[in-house]
């Protein structure tokens, strides 16, 4: 707490005692005019959470661009941080006419079985309209449509011939397709189905059900149930430790974690569980691998277990447990995302005020994290 002299008290003060109070004044008022800034740069920050727009989307004028000499990455900062000595105010304006794009429609039904349905007219029509005169037939005129068929169940009986000896008791069947499921009505393609509709399209198995009712398939979701779980755990876990096998020869994978809610597992109401989602980076365009791994905590022992053999570059976020993981071996890099570093820059920006923006450094930063985009986009 600042001390408050009198008028009389700083009269009988020397010259080096003034000239300490002053200092130590202006310290003070420095301190207290970084701490309003801080103060006004949270204000702004918060209120841009609460009110503004969450678009982290960056100012495309004044881009920056680097290149790479012996290994080095310069940028070149002249080009986004140059100051604006013209007007950019035109003189005239530009109206650009866009043309619609030939063969859209063609594009659009390349692949699709295209049904031709011919409407003509007969002998009779043809005479009631020309009458004594005649006609030729002129190229027809034609339209396209798209048909929708909405799914169609029908029900498969297979007949496997069954044949015996007529001098012994061997016996022999014709070959046929194995049951996916014993004494199930189960088939491939009906599963798929479930499967789609579950974790491609989101619905709940009490909606799969009730769309299935309507188009005559009596199934009800604990079937379903049923079949989702045993399917996975007879054919597609041995698909997905493949998968997992496979990612390790890739150098640079992306690791994340999410939280999601399960409903009745074992835990009270509400209880956070994660979803570990590993993948290949977007570079490796070939065969995308994105691997899930469902676990009822953020632990470290989840990323340790599923990544103990995997030797190279994994990108996360600002997660510790990856960082204490690669503390423990010496062939594990972690490095980290740009999206989430760049957003504290964004945050930053956001909160200076806007006649200081351009000259700050979290302004350059974010010229240079864009860069960088631009480069692995092109």
């Amino acid at each position: 707490m600042s001390v408050k002299f009198t008028e009389e008290q700083l009269n009988n003060f020397d010259k080096a005692m003034l000239i300490q109070l002053f200092l130590n004044q202006q310290e003070q008022l420095e301190s207290i005019d970084n701490k309003m800034q801080l103060l006004l740069e949270q204000i702004a920050d918060m209120n841009r959470q609460r009110f503004g727009r969450s678009s982290e989307r960056s100012d495309e004028s004044n881009q920056l661009s680097f290149t790479i000499e012996d290994g080095e990455i310069i940028f070149n900062e002249a080009e986004a941080f140059v100051d604006d000595y013209f007007d950019d105010d035109d003189e005239g304006t530009i109206t650009v006419t866009r043309k619609k794009s030939k063969g859209k429609k063609e594009e659009d039904i390349k692949g699709l079985l295209v049904e031709e349905v011919p409407h003509e007219m007969t002998e009779e029509e043809l005479k009631s309209f020309f009458g004594d005169e005649t006609w030729k037939r002129l190229p027809d005129e034609e339209y396209i449509r798209y048909k929708y068929t909405p799914a169609s169940v029908s029900v498969e009986k297979h007949l496997v011939a069954v044949y015996s000896g007529s001098k012994s008791e061997r016996m022999v069947k014709a070959n046929h397709p194995k049951q996916l499921l014993r004494n199930s009505l189960a088939s491939a393609s009906t599963v798929a189905g479930v499967y789609n509709a579950k974790y491609v399209n989101a619905m709940p198995l009490y909606r799969i059900e009730a769309e299935y009712n309507r188009v005559g398939i009596n199934i009800s979701r604990q079937t379903m149930s049923n079949w989702v779980i045993q399917c996975a755990d007879r054919y597609l876990a041995v698909f997905y430790d493949y998968l997992h096998e496979h990612l390790y020869d890739y150098h640079v994978i992306q690791a994340d974690e999410t939280p999601c809610l399960v409903n009745k597992d074992g835990r009270n109401a509400g209880s956070k569980s994660y979803m570990w989602v590993y993948r290949t980076g977007k570079m490796y365009k070939d065969k995308p691998i994105v691997i899930y791994d469902y676990q009822r905590t953020r632990k470290s022992d989840h990323p340790r277990e599923f990544l103990k053999d995997f030797k190279g570059i994994c990108v996360t976020d600002g997660y510790q447990v990856y960082h204490s993981i690669e503390k423990e071996r010496e062939d594990l890099t972690i490095a980290g995302c740009w999206a989430h570093a760049r957003r504290r820059f964004d945050e930053a920006l956001k909160a200076t005020p806007k006649d200081k923006q351009k000259s700050c450094t979290a302004n350059k930063a974010l010229k240079m994290i864009q860069a960088i985009y631009r480069e692995e986009k092109n």
